[in-house]
């Protein structure tokens, strides 16, 4: 597949839109590993990642990415080849994520909790040429899953692993090792003087759509600054060391922690989720300054050891969920600085300031991060600007916001509104703090559910539900959760009375399917028959009022 492929499949910015882009420098002529090369040359020193596995200094991950690149075009690797991820964080995974950009391939920012259903799907839309494994995560499943995916992915072609040896994979931290520096530099400055700027670098996926995930293509010009952005917004230089345990392929991991260390020589510490002890140990062992906290890691912050990373980590950006007081109170009696972020793959990014005043810290997701970006929050019935303080849909523009998905033109037609606004399904509103407006998130109108950072489609889990033999009529919604801040409730109405279906059977249900485990109902509600609005639709707001205070479920039909 060649470089200019993807043409025709997803929309483009407007000309002139794109061309203010490129002459306020929002967007650039240069591909990620111009970039990433860039900052490499000025920094050949420093530490560009840690991980549990392995380091690398910006020179050592430079030439041992040129080498792997290298390998991967002799195994067959073409450029505008879309290759899915399924990797941890690790210091391999990112050394193969930066190969396979400088072998000109497209990565595909999928999951390792990923299963068939995804990668069917994804896969197919994208048609992927490679699978890029963590040998190393899931008990090694994703070892079976790559083979099996042969059947489903006929273009699957090439297979490379991080975390371990697998027969029948390409080993990145052993790829190319015999290849001299010079040649293999020489294989990706050819590569890179034939890729367009304008042209797709990662594939994203959607979190807050409907229905099964859509591929969102990352522009090289663009995506970078997403970075940048972050990075001018939180104060960072090359002093920076910015953990991130949540996967860092994601586009939080990339543009808060990959792009948003590397853009200006920080140090970005790859380190996978896993118990407060062993991952609070590791942080402190590496001085990390500079983290993003999501729900799951709250439990992280009343942990004695907080006390002694916070001699270091002196900026918390947190995410996923509302801010809870008495976690913002926490950390700044150490005196960390917390504010809050809000973003999506598709590419809008909004963090609190270094200089926001306490009252937007707590209450607000901030403001964009690049200057070009504009937002309006709009009466979702009538598309009107409603006044600041009340609320509305939330719509946004800007040179790292993408102009359409790809191979979806209905979606797209209902998505993007006249003037390229992005309609982002998140209900929000403004306020007002020392003159400058802020953002705050409240809720989603689309049915998105948000597990630990993970988005979760209501759509996509019913769709799936309806296939089971006694399932007549479903409707999933989010219930509150401490840790994780939602999880799915499905109510579920049998097709024949006296019928009976347990979560035992829902599970073994999803998994049978082979759905990503997070997807999962992790509570199931069965009702005579499911409650419905004066038009018939389903009353989901009903639903989701019972699961959250806990009623039985005979209260809501």
């Amino acid at each position: 597949m060649s470089t200019d492929s993807w043409a025709g499949r997803f929309p483009r910015h407007d000309a002139a839109m794109a061309a203010a882009y490129l002459e306020a420098g929002a967007w650039t002529e240069l591909t990620l590993t111009e970039r990433f090369r860039d900052v490499s040359r000025r920094y050949p020193d420093r530490h560009a990642v840690i991980g549990p596995d392995m380091s690398f200094t910006y020179a050592e991950l430079d030439v041992r990415s040129d080498q792997v690149a290298a390998a991967f075009v002799e195994a067959g690797l073409c450029p505008g080849d879309a290759v899915l991820l399924q990797v941890g964080n690790s210091a391999e995974g990112v050394l193969g994520f930066y190969s396979l950009l400088k072998a000109g391939a497209v990565p595909v920012a999928t999951l390792a909790a990923h299963r068939a259903h995804e990668l069917r799907h994804v896969g197919g839309i994208v048609g992927a040429r490679g699978h890029l494994i963590d040998a190393a995560a899931s008990d090694g499943v994703l070892v079976d899953l790559s083979h099996e995916a042969s059947s489903y992915l006929p273009t699957l072609e090439h297979r490379f692993c991080v975390g371990g040896e697998v027969p029948g994979f390409i080993r990145v931290a052993e790829a190319g090792l015999s290849i001299p520096a010079e040649v293999a530099r020489t294989v990706v400055d050819e590569i890179q003087s034939r890729i367009d700027p304008r042209s797709v670098s990662v594939f994203q996926l959607s979190g807050g759509t409907t229905g099964t995930p859509k591929v969102i293509p990352r522009l090289h010009a663009e995506y970078w600054n997403n970075g940048v952005a972050l990075a001018r917004t939180l104060g960072r230089d090359e002093r920076s060391t910015v953990a991130h345990v949540m996967p860092f392929v994601h586009n939080a991991g990339v543009v808060h922690a990959l792009f948003g260390a590397h853009a200006v020589g920080g140090c970005f510490v790859a380190m996978p989720f896993g118990p407060p002890e062993r991952s609070l140990e590791f942080l402190i062992e590496h001085g990390v300054n500079d983290m993003l906290i999501a729900g799951p890691m709250i439990p992280w912050i009343d942990h004695p050891l907080w006390e002694k990373l916070a001699v270091t980590l002196r900026t918390v950006a947190f995410s996923g969920t509302k801010l809870p007081s008495r976690i913002y109170d926490r950390c700044t009696s150490l005196g960390q600085w917390i504010g809050q972020n809000w973003g999506m793959a598709e590419g809008p990014y909004m963090t609190t300031g270094l200089d926001a005043p306490e009252a937007a810290r707590r209450e607000t997701i901030g403001n964009p991060n690049d200057v070009l970006d504009s937002f309006r929050v709009v009466d979702p019935g009538t598309g009107e600007d409603v006044p600041d303080g009340d609320v509305g849909l939330l719509l946004y523009r800007g040179p790292c916001t993408l102009a359409g998905y790809v191979d979806a033109p209905e979606h797209n037609a209902v998505t993007f509104r006249d003037g390229g606004y992005l309609d982002t399904g998140d209900l929000a509103r403004v306020v007002v703090h020392d003159g400058i407006r802020y953002v705050v998130f409240e809720g989603r109108i689309k049915d998105v559910i948000s597990r630990g950072g993970e988005k979760i489609n209501a759509e996509e889990v019913e769709e799936l539900l309806l296939r089971h033999p006694r399932v007549a009529e479903v409707a999933v919604v989010a219930m509150p959760d401490e840790r994780l801040g939602e999880r799915a409730c499905a109510y579920v109405a049998l097709d024949e009375p006296g019928s009976t279906l347990t979560l035992a059977d829902v599970t073994e249900h999803f998994a049978a399917l082979g759905v990503a485990k997070f997807k999962w109902p992790e509570r199931l509600e069965l009702v005579p028959a499911l409650p419905r609005t004066n038009t018939l639709k389903i009353d989901k707001v009903r639903l989701r009022a019972a699961v959250a205070e806990g009623t039985s479920n005979t209260s809501v039909v």
